[in-house]
């Protein structure tokens, strides 16, 4: 098998890769942390970079992140670009993106989100597996998924299942729009430790094919309203449309601590947030709603959050209303509706 040496790897992250770290503080944000926390994300990622200038800062809108984006931005010699209206994460990363875009000596691509939790000596990794895979199966285009060891223990109970959801409803989606289309979905690189890839994960690479094909372009709002692309289902359109380029998927280990220090996610509306990770991807991949509807089936009852009763089937089967009526079908919202087998 053909293996990239850890010094051509390094090479290629010090002399060819770009990272864009989307920023957005709140207005009531402890401007403090905030600093700290994106400085700290910048200068470690400046350490692993030949050339800090190729760490593209996007802020998302006015706002406290403007001007800590610029001080950190100054003392960590990376580069900033912001937008004067707050649209979501994906804004930022198209932004990003297509200012990374304009050094043509740039081969791979990374997100790397503010919040302290992703590892940029990590990067390493991300940058030897896109190029295994790239020697592997003789492909330009690869996107590589940080794996997170475990989705409950940085974000939260609830979170990590309802991740899980989505997760597994975008595997479906992927799954049936490969097999209509008559292209089986290579996921050997993907799958070697879990059932279904971290999609959601915010730490990601690319190879530049993908990011011409995935950044340049807006997305397909698909009738609905533009935060559920740009702000709830960011990491879901990325991965589709990735995709729907050719991107070969491929998994890489990453660390986490073990409680996010900062996070947007109390900000958002949850439930819509959830439904809509999952509505986008149905909708941009032609899933009928039957379908829809029986995956939820299928993977609700697999979830431990079912077991908080109420509370637990409660959000489930709003987040499932939500969805259903997105594709024009009834759900009832009694949590005794979500069914499973009757012995474990």
């Amino acid at each position: 098998m053909s293996h990239a040496t850890s010094a051509e790897s390094r090479k290629a992250l010090e002399n060819s890769t770009g990272v864009v770290v989307p920023v957005y503080f709140p207005a009531e944000c402890d401007t403090a942390a905030a600093r700290a926390l994106l400085h700290d994300t910048a200068a470690s990622l400046a350490n692993e970079l030949g050339d800090p200038r190729r760490i593209c800062l996007s802020v998302d809108g006015d706002g406290p992140g403007v001007a800590i984006a610029c001080e950190v931005a100054e003392s960590c010699g990376a580069a900033t670009i912001h937008s004067d209206t707050s649209r979501g994460k994906l804004a930022a990363v198209q932004n990003g993106m297509r200012q990374l875009l304009t050094d043509e000596d740039l081969t791979y691509f990374a997100i790397v989100d503010q919040d302290g939790d992703h590892f940029a000596n990590e990067l390493l990794n991300f940058i030897r597996t896109a190029q295994y895979v790239e020697a592997q199966a003789d492909t330009a285009t690869v996107m590589v998924l940080g794996r997170r060891i475990s989705r409950h223990r940085p974000m939260g109970y609830a979170r990590g299942e309802l991740e899980e959801l989505a997760d597994r409803m975008l595997l479906d989606a992927l799954q049936y729009h490969a097999a209509m289309a008559g292209k089986p979905l290579p996921l050997q690189f993907a799958l070697a430790l879990d059932e279904f890839p971290d999609f959601h994960s915010g730490f990601k690479l690319f190879t530049h094919p993908l990011v011409e094909t995935v950044f340049r372009a807006d997305p397909d709002l698909l009738g609905l309203k533009e935060e559920a692309c740009y702000r709830h289902a960011v990491e879901a359109v990325i991965t589709v449309e990735a995709i729907l380029a050719g991107a070969v998927l491929a998994s890489v280990n990453r660390t986490t601590l073990n409680e996010q220090p900062i996070s947007t996610f109390a900000l958002l509306e949850r439930r819509q947030m959830v439904a809509d990770k999952i509505i986008w991807p149905c909708k941009r991949l032609n899933i009928p709603a039957n379908f829809v509807e029986q995956w939820l089936a299928n993977h609700l009852p697999r979830l431990q959050m079912g077991t908080l009763v109420p509370e637990g089937r409660e959000e489930l089967t709003a987040i499932r209303a939500l969805i259903l009526k997105a594709f024009g079908l009834p759900s009832a919202h009694d949590a005794a509706t979500i069914q499973g087998p009757p012995f474990i």
